[in-house]
């Protein structure tokens, strides 16, 4: 059957009479694509893009996403790691420091959770003026089931000093950025490591954290972009004032100019996107779809309150349609599914799709611009093309 749809598509496209068109369509977006190559990304965030990878759309069909096509951003290198000598250190503002091995932290009470999780810089390469960074598309997201313990315990079991605001987690992946030699290191206000979602995860989809997502142990902070959950864990340190390190100073930071200090980076703002429907051309990823009926489906999320609604538009915005929200399945942080049936006749068109959540907050139309090209959940565009 799955030969018979194929070869009915490719008839209707050979013989479709917007074939010449659709190719002529083709055409400006390869060079258009082409372009944005040339003048706008350099060849040092090819290379970043070589080695970071996000979620190819079609993986959205997963309620979890197989760990291979989870997205994956390493700031510096993967650092190797003997589990046998690793251990984990707490210590600052504690009144007993702790020392543990991989198999002290394995043995205490365990928990598993669904979370989505986003990079801040998701959609970059869509802002303008163009920002230089790791050329985002829409792909930096995936839900994974994380397993570990929940963090609070560890930081009662040390003893929180009465002097405690914030709690840093250090890295073992080490490089330059800025300037500054540093250890990957980010912070959490005390009130935020101390509920009880924070989670030190060893194992994801049921086996060991791989290299790439921080063997042996994570941080992991449902509902915060990414840059929060610190991969490659070594150290876990309460501070009496907030952490004044290149990760929070300069980097995920909302500003609109160079020297301003910005707001930080938290939670995950509301997002939807959509399985591309019928199949692509191979450089544009344009869409091809056969006319009749089509099911549109997709995800979505948010950070700061539970996913209340999507909408979709199969004509760039003129009018929005509301889809039917799958159940709520895997719990509040990860995404939830949505649908919805569309009637499609040959010609051009454009689909988009909007999520709101439960606060009150909706994707914007277009994106929004800032230094660091972060927090854009601009909706969604994708080119079709229906053939007779």
């Amino acid at each position: 059957m799955n030969e018979e749809r194929r070869g009915r598509e490719a008839d209707a496209f050979r013989g479709s009479s917007c074939d010449r068109d659709l190719r002529e369509q083709i055409s400006v977006l390869r060079d258009d694509s082409l372009r944005l190559v040339a003048d706008g990304i350099s060849l040092e965030e090819l290379q970043l893009a070589a080695r970071n990878h996000g979620m190819p759309l079609e993986a959205l069909r997963w309620d979890i996403t197989p760990v291979g096509l989870h997205y994956l951003l390493t700031h510096y290198d993967i650092p190797e790691v003997d589990p046998q000598t690793w251990r984990l250190e707490i210590d600052g503002l504690v009144e007993r420091p702790l020392s543990l091995s991989l198999e002290e932290v394995r043995t205490r009470p365990a928990v598993e959770v669904a979370v989505t999780m986003e990079c801040a810089g998701n959609g970059r390469a869509y802002v303008e003026p163009h920002v230089v960074s790791q050329p985002w598309l829409l792909e930096a997201v995936g839900t994974a089931r994380w397993r570990g313990t929940p963090l609070a315990p560890l930081l009662e079991e040390a003893g929180i000093g009465e002097a405690a605001v914030e709690v840093l987690f250090t890295g073992l992946d080490r490089g330059v950025e800025g300037d500054e030699i540093q250890d990957y290191a980010r912070s959490l206000p005390l009130a935020e490591a101390q509920t009880e979602d924070v989670l030190l995860a060893w194992e994801v989809n049921g086996v060991p954290l791989p290299p790439q997502h921080g063997f042996p142990l994570r941080l992991l902070v449902p509902g915060w972009y990414g840059m929060t959950s610190v991969k490659w864990l070594a150290r876990i340190t309460l501070l009496a004032a907030p952490f004044d390190g290149y990760q929070m100073r300069h980097s995920y930071r909302l500003r609109q100019e160079e020297d301003e200090d910005g707001e930080p980076l938290s939670r995950i703002q509301v997002r939807a996107l959509m399985i591309p429907p019928g199949i692509p051309e191979f450089l544009s990823r344009s869409r091809v779809v056969s006319a009749g009926r089509c099911e549109l489906k997709g995800r979505a999320w948010s950070g700061k309150a539970e996913v209340a609604g999507v909408e979709v538009t199969t004509d760039g915005g003129e009018t929005w349609r509301e889809a039917a929200l799958e159940p709520d399945s895997l719990g509040r942080w990860a995404w939830r599914g949505w649908r919805l049936v569309w009637d499609a006749h040959p010609g051009e068109f454009e689909l988009c799709c909007r999520a709101r959540d439960g606060e009150g907050h909706v994707q914007p139309l277009e994106p929004p611009w800032n230094v660091g090209g972060y927090a854009n959940n601009g909706v969604q565009r994708i080119s079709v093309t229906v053939t007779a």
